[in-house]
Formats: structure tokens, C-alpha cells, sequence
């Protein structure tokens, strides 16, 4: 394993400090021992519960160098080399003592050839220890690996159960695997043991619950959010062009049907007027392909402490590409970038770290970003090559407002066939969707008031009654339709 051969070589090299951020304590300490046991150097793990002891030394008869600064003083005058596997250490780092014994036995290193390796589910390292200390990433499962695991939980449950084999087929089999990716080995064979052990059986209605079971051990952080109900371009108006450009393109996503040799679609911007839909053309994006909508939500990501918000980006942008094939959907991205000289330089250091991982991510995410304002997203967002479309979502047209009006007045369980959309349309220039739908709204209020059936005169005379965005920002929206004239492809 490179997990092994990484460790060894830090151990061989004196490198006095290794960090592994792991949730999986037990795997990563047997990996240490692997990696270490041609040194020729005992290896130790120490806990705050069970002292320094030697590793698999389950049953120690007296507990030792139980306290933090102990067993660092310990390590520094133990003048014979060793490997000390130091669990939970985190808590310690913020005490300066303990900094300094760390640094003590690390800057020594040349004498006594010690090794620190430290295992938590977090670790922040102090500046002062940054040039002695290197980072282990552990690697996740390969599918291979994955695949034994299903078939040893598998097993598991056959002989509980006096069965032969749990039923499933090979490409449901299949879809289980891939959907585990991006998992520890623990919480993938959690999640198969919660589908097997529950009928037996592997089937597609599973695939669902997997995909959610996954994503809330992925985003235990709480920044991006799992949109359950995605959306279908048959309940919104207009967007013929995006529809288009996404049919063209799907089955390249999904590397099916010689999609396998082209260029992989990255992602989109959806630039537009308020209330026009872009949203829930976000959604629709998500449904049309069928794979799973993460939305990232820029007030959650943000931290007062320095430093926290990109990290919060990372942690969110690593989820997204385990979660692939998905659509990560920022929306309303300027609030999350514009430039603010107040904040410290963070948007900036926000902007960097996204536009890095723009360039380098995996082709299994596709982004669909939405935007009200042009004004606030930086030129290094928009340029040619961020995204592969820059879409612009207009204020919908005579014939797509008409289209409006008969889809909300369905969702609301009025008989289309008895109002007049044309003259709907027509009355309703320069209404945004979400303007009609609010007109709609307000005239059922007004018709139960007057205790009478909704009527095409009854939302007329809504309309009559509302000044649309169009009108109260008319120089805003102008001045927006004026920059996508030309840079811009429409979305409808």
C-alpha cells in the first residue's frame, strides 16, 4: 500500500513529526506499525486513558506517563530511538510547555532518531512546528477494496442467518460499490451492513438511501446541504437553450455512449434578473441528469477566525468530489466572493482556494453557479475557461410567460383551460416568474375573501396593482441585459 511506503519513508528520512488526521484510529495505528517495523525501532502508543505503552500491549500492568507533558519529557531524555504513536493529542497543542517539549525532542532528532506521530480527527499545528513536521493524507478504499468489503459483510450476514448469499444483481451490486467511494473503510462498512442487514437484499430502491447515508457521514460539518427535491424543465418556463446544451452533454457526463474520450463539462453560471428562475433551473440541471444536488451555502462557510473559512471551502469541495457524479450548486456566488476590505482579505483567500480547485477538480462534479449581480464577481470568476457557459436568464418572454402562468395555476389545482393566459401574458410584460407566481398567490387570497372562484379578472387585477422589478430597478436591469448582450448565451 502507498499509505505504508509514504510512513516508512517519513520514518527512514528522521522526520521528527508525522500528522494523520484519520476518524479511523485503529486502522491508521496498524498502518504505522506496518510502516515501522523494519526500523529497528520500538514503537509505542500512548493515550490519555492507557498512559505510554508498548504498541499492542493491550493489558499493561501498570499505567505510565499518563499527563501530556509527562510522556513528551519522557521521550526526551529516553536516549534509545523510538516510534511514539500519540492518539487525541490535539487538546495538548495549545499549551506553550507542551509546544516546547514537542519542538525539544523533534530539533533533537539527530541525536536520538525519535519519531512524533500524532493521529486525531483534526490537528492545527503550531507555526513554530510547521518546518519540523510532515502530513499524512490516508488514502480512501479503491473500489476493489470496497468490493471486498460488501462481499465480507455479505458473508457475515449469510452465516448470522443461515443463509447462502445475500440476492442482488450484478449491476445493483455494482451501483452499491460506486456509491460507496469516497468513504473510510469503517463508514462504508457501516452503510452495508445498514442495507444488508435490513432484508437481505441489495436492490436499486436502496441506491437512494445510500446516497443520503453518505452524505451525511461526508457532511458532518454542515456547510453544503443535500437538496432532496430536485426539478424537471417541464415545471419551469423557458430555458430551451440551457435544456439543449445539457442534453448535448449528459451522456459525457455520465461517460456513456462514447462519451468516455471527450472533453467532461465543468460547469455553468447562470447570470440573470431576480425571481427569473435560476434556481430552479439549478434543480433541474441536478434532475435532467439524474445524480444528487449539493448546494453550498456561503453563510455557513464563513468563520471569524482566521483561516477557518477556506478550510470550511476545502472540507466542502471534498465532499462535493466524493459525493461524484453530483451537481454542486453555488448559489448566489458573489455574496461569497465579492471583494470586501473589511474582512480581512478572507473572500480573496476564498476566491483563490475555489479557483485552484476549479482548475484541478474531478470531472464527476459539475458547478451550476448563480448570480444576480455582474457587477460584484471578480473578472478571474468570469473569464473565458472557468466555466463552459456563461448563461443569461432574461426576463421571460410573451409565449414563456404564458407557459408560467398555466404551470402555477395547475400546481394550484385550478382548471388552466378556464383563465385566459394570453391575455395573462400579455397584461404581465416585464413580470419576472416569481412575480407571476406571487400575483397568482395574492388574487386566490383575494378570491376567498370575496368568497368567489379565481378568476383571469381577479389576477388582472393583481397585476395591475404590482410595479414589477422591471420597473422599480429598471436602470439596474438595463445596465445587467446591457454586459450579457454580448458575453453572454441566453438561456431561453
Amino acid at each position: 500500500m502507498n499509505d505504508i511506503h509514504d510512513i516508512a519513508l517519513l520514518i527512514k528520512s528522521r522526520t521528527p513529526i508525522i500528522l494523520i488526521e484519520s476518524h479511523e484510529e485503529q486502522r491508521v495505528t496498524n498502518l504505522i506499525w506496518r510502516a515501522a517495523r523494519d526500523s529497528n525501532k520500538p514503537i509505542y502508543q500512548w493515550s490519555a486513558l492507557k498512559g505510554l505503552v508498548l504498541y499492542q500491549d493491550t493489558n499493561p500492568q501498570v499505567k505510565r506517563n499518563l499527563e501530556a507533558k509527562s510522556v513528551l519529557e519522557h521521550i526526551h531524555f529516553n536516549k534509545s530511538p523510538g516510534v511514539y504513536i500519540l492518539a487525541d493529542f490535539h487538546p495538548y497543542l495549545e499549551d506553550p510547555l507542551v509546544v516546547r517539549l514537542i519542538k525539544e525532542v523533534a530539533m533533537n532528532s539527530n541525536v536520538v532518531n525519535h519519531t512524533l506521530v500524532f493521529i486525531s480527527h483534526r490537528l492545527d499545528i503550531p507555526p513554530e512546528l510547521s518546518r519540523l513536521t510532515a502530513k499524512v493524507d490516508i488514502s480512501l478504499p479503491t473500489l476493489k477494496e470496497l468490493e471486498e468489503i460488501v462481499v465480507k459483510v455479505a458473508d457475515e450476514w449469510a452465516k448470522d442467518n443461515g443463509k447462502k448469499t445475500v440476492k442482488t444483481d450484478t449491476k445493483t451490486f455494482s451501483l452499491l460499490v460506486n456509491n460507496l467511494s469516497g468513504l473510510t473503510f469503517r463508514d462504508a462498512q457501516q452503510i452495508a451492513r445498514n442495507v444488508i442487514y435490513d432484508d437481505g437484499l441489495i436492490t436499486k430502491e436502496d441506491i437512494p438511501e445510500i446516497v443520503e447515508a453518505k452524505y451525511q457521514i461526508l457532511n458532518r460539518e454542515g456547510v453544503l446541504s443535500f437538496e432532496y427535491n430536485t426539478a424537471r424543465f417541464s415545471a419551469i418556463g423557458g430555458f430551451r437553450k440551457l435544456k439543449t446544451w445539457l442534453d448535448q452533454r449528459r451522456d459525457v457526463f455520465h461517460k456513456i455512449d462514447g462519451g468516455q474520450d471527450m472533453d467532461k463539462p465543468k460547469g455553468i453560471l447562470l447570470l440573470g434578473v431576480q425571481g427569473c428562475g435560476k434556481s430552479l433551473a439549478a434543480k433541474a440541471v441536478a434532475g435532467l441528469w439524474g445524480v444528487p444536488l449539493l448546494r453550498m451555502d456561503f453563510g455557513s462557510l464563513y468563520n471569524k477566525f482566521y483561516g477557518e473559512t477556506e478550510r470550511n471551502l476545502r472540507e466542502s469541495l471534498k465532499t462535493a468530489e466524493a459525493m461524484q457524479p453530483c451537481i454542486l450548486w453555488m448559489d448566489e456566488i458573489e455574496k461569497g466572493i465579492a471583494s470586501d476590505s473589511s474582512d480581512g482579505g478572507t473572500s480573496k483567500r476564498v476566491l483563490g482556494t475555489l479557483l485552484t480547485w476549479m482548475a484541478e477538480k474531478t470531472e464527476g462534479v459539475f458547478i451550476v453557479a448563480t448570480a444576480n449581480d455582474i457587477s460584484a464577481l471578480p473578472p478571474e470568476l468570469v473569464r473565458k475557461g472557468r466555466f463552459d457557459e456563461i448563461f443569461f436568464v432574461d426576463l421571460p418572454r410573451k409565449s414563456t410567460r404564458e407557459i408560467i402562468f398555466n404551470i402555477h395555476l395547475g400546481l394550484r389545482s385550478q382548471d388552466k383551460e378556464k383563465f385566459d393566459a394570453k391575455q395573462l401574458s400579455v397584461a404581465s410584460e416585464g413580470f419576472s416568474g416569481a412575480e407571476i407566481e406571487q400575483a397568482i398567490v395574492s388574487s386566490l387570497y383575494a378570491a376567498k375573501a370575496a368568497n368567489e372562484l379565481l378568476s383571469t379578472e381577479l389576477i388582472l387585477e393583481e397585476i395591475q396593482q404590482t410595479k414589477p422589478l422591471s420597473v422599480v430597478m429598471v436602470e439596474k436591469i438595463t445596465a445587467l441585459r446591457a454586459w450579457a448582450a454580448d458575453r453572454t448565451v441566453p438561456a431561453d
